[in-house]
């Protein structure tokens, strides 16, 4: 089984109440190949929401109390995050997920990278809070830009 972002699957999830559709991820959902999840509600956040960036690090640090989820007007957003993040590997695990293909660059989701915390659209190398901790954990996490490798 997969674990996907489920704006990936079409939901419009996103901060901005978009999705960032991706066709074959759509299939896999379809086929019951791959269940959706998005950590950020998982972790009680609304949508539409503020954008939020990870300040002082990335996922790794947030989970080691090294940085914080800041949103876009100040507010810290940490502790919905790292909720987030472990209500998505209790998924992960209920479902024997193997792979979990997440969005990429988002605080959350970036496998591999994501913005600098800046609010400036720089991105940096570095995972998402969620990533980081699924990893920790053993499960193979990609993004939607490395998933046509797999396949």
């Amino acid at each position: 089984m997969i674990l996907v972002s489920s704006c990936l699957a079409g939901m419009k999830v996103r901060y901005n109440a978009l999705h960032s559709l991706d066709h074959t991820i759509q299939r896999l959902v379809e086929e019951n190949k791959a269940v959706a999840v998005c950590p950020e509600l998982l972790g009680g956040l609304a949508i539409p929401r503020e954008p939020a960036e990870i300040v002082g690090g990335d996922g790794d640090d947030v989970l080691e109390g090294n940085a914080k989820v800041i949103n876009s007007s100040g507010t810290d957003v940490t502790e919905m995050f790292v909720r987030g993040a472990y209500l998505t590997l209790e998924k992960a695990l209920e479902v024997g997920a193997t792979l979990v293909v997440l969005k990429q660059n988002s605080p959350s989701c970036g496998s591999s990278m994501i913005y600098n915390g800046e609010f400036k659209g720089e991105k940096i190398a570095g995972h998402g809070v969620t990533a980081a901790l699924l990893r920790r954990n053993g499960i193979q996490v990609t993004s939607e830009e490395s998933l046509a490798d797999l396949e």
